[in-house]
């Protein structure tokens, strides 16, 4: 049976080396997500003209806006989530016929709430209620799919997003969850820190019953349609191996272009 990392790699087309403006876009990396992708030069836009598929940003609720940043003493009034993800998202799904990578897959938008869920929440449920065209969203319990789905991550307002009848994103669920029986639109992803579960940083082999674990958390998700990605993992391509091979669907990470050079190595092994 073909794995999921074969899966993923077979999909990885090769790169062009090209930035996302003034040139040909480069084809999607559908395992890349970036870590913190709001401390790079261009936020949003240097993961996207890596062929990044998923993305993180912080949002802090500060007098009706929503800023993206890690911690408060970092706040910048004019970061804020519409003006460095939502409206770049909108813009490149016109220009790519629905698509954030032209002719790609779903793209994840990752949203860290870094203060009090129920009002940041609220805030930004009303936000993304003006972006419609390109979100994912669960109407009447009805999972209705487009360009960029978003995860709620961080301090997650579970009870009240499972009240929603019409929403616009899902919760980013940690191991725990890996019992709940509710629905992958709910709960779209698994995610946990890495050294909370695994003593393993790539020295070496990883040991087998560290390997097996891994494989058990994928096999549990996977079979309740959920993807699985691990934060604070080694920047090391001995971790990233790994991660694919026991079948995780996103590697976290700061290094975008060491990523994505990896990741096209793999394709070509």
């Amino acid at each position: 049976m073909r794995t999921l990392c074969g899966l993923i790699l077979s999909l990885v087309p090769a790169f062009d080396a090209q930035a996302a403006e003034g040139g040909d876009e480069p084809r999607p990396l559908l395992a890349a997500h970036a870590h913190n992708d709001y401390l790079h030069k261009r936020p949003l836009l240097d993961a996207l003209s890596h062929g990044f598929c998923s993305a993180e940003a912080d949002i802090f609720l500060v007098e009706g806006r929503l800023l993206v940043a890690h911690e408060r003493s970092s706040l910048d009034k004019a970061r804020t989530l519409k003006t460095l993800y939502l409206d770049p998202l909108r813009q490149r799904t016109r220009k790519n016929s629905g698509r954030v990578h032209k002719g790609g897959p779903v793209f994840t938008l990752l949203i860290d709430i870094k203060d009090n869920a129920e009002k940041t929440y609220t805030a930004l449920h009303a936000l993304l209620a003006g972006y419609t065209e390109m979100l994912c969203e669960v109407r009447e319990g009805r999972y209705h799919r487009r360009a960029v789905r978003v995860v709620i991550s961080g301090n997650r307002p579970r009870e009240l997003m499972k009240k929603q009848k019409v929403r616009f994103a899902g919760v980013d669920g940690r191991l725990g969850d890996l019992e709940s029986k509710e629905p992958a639109h709910l709960f779209p992803m698994i995610s946990d820190r890495w050294s909370r579960v695994f003593k393993w940083r790539g020295k070496g082999v990883i040991p087998a019953a560290e390997a097996a674990k891994l494989r058990e958390i994928v096999t549990r998700a996977h079979a309740a349609g959920r993807v699985v990605r691990f934060w604070a993992t080694p920047e090391d391509p001995a971790v990233w191996k790994t991660l694919l091979e026991a079948g995780v669907d996103l590697v976290n990470t700061d290094d975008l272009p060491g990523l994505r050079k990896f990741l096209l190595e793999q394709k070509g092994s």
